[in-house]
């Protein structure tokens, strides 16, 4: 096993982890930097340490909606590790951090060199596309302060952090509705002390409190990846 801060590499068996190393680079991940445009070809594969990504559909009236978070748990460049090249999805960070990264073409080369290290890839990209089922059923049956108490909870998974960097705007953008519906979601929690937030900045007071309101939509991809990858 390797001691990355990226769980995803630490979970590598040594001989696996080995044949990546050589390769990868580390990487600061800014605000709004851009990992994967929809439809070209990916160059690199990012392993993220702190921050996020998002992954993100954009139609093409130009209306995007997020389906899933990408953060220390996992790694971009999904297609390549599935034998392709590309997305129609874009990919790039919400939240600022630093990372890994690899060429894809050497990912592909690894992966097609030891097939524990392609299974172990997989594993991953199982578990995000439980993320991106319940991302659909959250935002078709749930309320906006569940979808909202959900988003926050993987957002702090993976900052591991109380005070998350968010603006109003992004919220409205991440969870495909207006802006004055997420304010209203954000005051409900705000009135039962769950959250505190002021300009840019989110701070979650009460876990737990905020597990309740999110209820079944919260957990299950959570559980998937702890199974699959621990």
């Amino acid at each position: 096993m390797s001691n990355s801060d990226n769980r995803l590499l630490s979970s590598l068996s040594t001989s696996d982890f080995d044949l990546l190393a050589p390769h990868l680079e580390p990487v600061t991940l800014e605000l709004r930097r851009m990992l994967e445009k929809p439809n070209k070809r990916i160059e690199a594969v990012y392993f993220p340490e702190t921050g996020f990504a998002s992954v993100v559909a954009v139609q093409r009236s130009g209306k995007e909606v997020e389906v899933g978070l990408i953060g220390r748990e996992g790694m971009t460049g999904l297609p390549i590790v599935l034998g392709n090249h590309r997305s129609p999805h874009s990919t790039y960070i919400q939240a600022p951090g630093k990372g890994q990264s690899i060429p894809a073409a050497e990912l592909r080369r690894a992966t097609q060199t030891s097939v524990s290290l392609r299974d172990s890839l997989l594993k991953f990209v199982q578990a995000f596309s439980v993320q991106t089922t319940h991302t659909a059923i959250c935002n078709a049956q749930s309320k906006i302060d569940v979808r909202l108490a959900r988003w926050l909870l993987m957002a702090q998974d993976r900052i591991q952090a109380e005070t998350l960097p968010l603006t109003h705007e992004f919220l409205s953008l991440m969870l495909a509705v207006r802006r004055p519906g997420v304010t209203e979601a954000l005051k409900s929690l705000r009135q039962r002390k769950l959250i505190s937030y002021r300009r840019g900045e989110i701070t979650i007071n009460d876990r737990k409190g905020m597990e309740r309101v999110a209820g079944e939509a919260y957990g299950t991809p959570e559980s998937e990846y702890r199974r699959l990858i621990g």
